[in-house]
């Protein structure tokens, strides 16, 4: 595996691969990795091919967080995550700095922004408001550095695949997104790389959120359809039953345009963001 932290040496790598005719898959990531994100990097094999090239980031972008976010407590540990890459059989490894990627920006002369204007806006755009943007801006300068023909992404994020996929829509970027399934823990939690931050009685009450998901799927199987409104509120008073537990939202909607479904019925999706003690924790599930 080859490690590579700045941009021109990146891009002086992937462009003559793409001339040669390689493919190339990549996996953008925060680090911390974990299961998921291995799991990610073999999906992105397949979509490599023979004689492909599968390249991982490790990047933990800044303009992705709020104040008062997790940015400078985010677990970091490039040995660990490049020993993973390498085991998983990753083939390039980009792990930048702040300056490679945002040159200027600590002297404020960065001030270009990628914005998606529509499905960015609901759910974690409520809560987090300049989140896609920071998602949406690194994710397109990360595509003009490693120059993937394919892109993988994990289904936990469900909104945020699909305003990438919005983007590369919109944009024109000659990139294959792909949305890989959610892996979970045996008791159902979503893999997260802030599952770290979760000990003890904390990490037993976080598989609420999985158990809600569950709740919601049964109650649909039985009756068909619920309105959304009262579902919501079922789901709230359960998940607000586990002492150290409090939500931020509950949604139930289509799943292409992110609209608010207003019956939970077969098909739709439900996502969900629930704070366990101080750690803010998302999944989804279609119904």
């Amino acid at each position: 595996m080859q490690t590579v932290s700045s941009v021109a040496a990146m891009q002086k790598l992937a462009l003559p691969a793409k001339c040669s005719g390689k493919k190339i898959a990549f996996v953008p990531t925060m680090g911390c990795l974990h299961e998921g994100h291995l799991s990610l990097v073999k999906v992105a094999r397949k979509h490599a091919g023979r004689g492909g090239i599968v390249a991982v980031s490790i990047y933990v972008n800044p303009t992705q967080f709020g104040q008062g976010e997790d940015f400078e407590k985010y677990p970091r540990d490039l040995k660990r995550d490049s020993d993973l890459c390498a085991q998983a059989g990753t083939d390039v490894l980009f792990a930048p700095t702040d300056d490679e990627m945002y040159p200027g920006r600590r002297n404020g002369q960065f001030s270009t922004y990628v914005v998606e204007d529509n499905l960015s806006l609901v759910m974690e755009g409520v809560t987090r408001p300049q989140h896609f943007r920071g998602v949406t801006t690194v994710v397109a300068k990360l595509f003009n550095i490693v120059l993937p023909d394919v892109a993988v992404f994990g289904a936990k994020d469900f909104q945020q695949a699909a305003v990438i996929g919005r983007m590369i829509d919109d944009l024109n970027f000659p990139v294959k997104l792909v949305v890989a399934a959610t892996v979970r823990e045996r008791d159902g939690l979503a893999m997260s790389s802030r599952n770290t931050y979760l000990n003890g009685e904390l990490r037993t009450q976080a598989t609420v959120l999985w158990q809600s998901i569950k709740k919601a799927r049964a109650a649909i199987a039985t009756k068909g359809k619920i309105q959304a409104v009262t579902l919501k509120e079922q789901l709230r008073r359960f998940i607000e039953h586990a002492p150290a537990a409090r939500v931020d939202y509950i949604e139930f909607f289509d799943p292409t345009t992110l609209q608010p479904a207003y019956e939970a019925a077969k098909g739709v999706q439900m996502a969900l963001a629930v704070y366990v003690g101080k750690t803010r924790l998302i999944d989804n599930a279609k119904l």
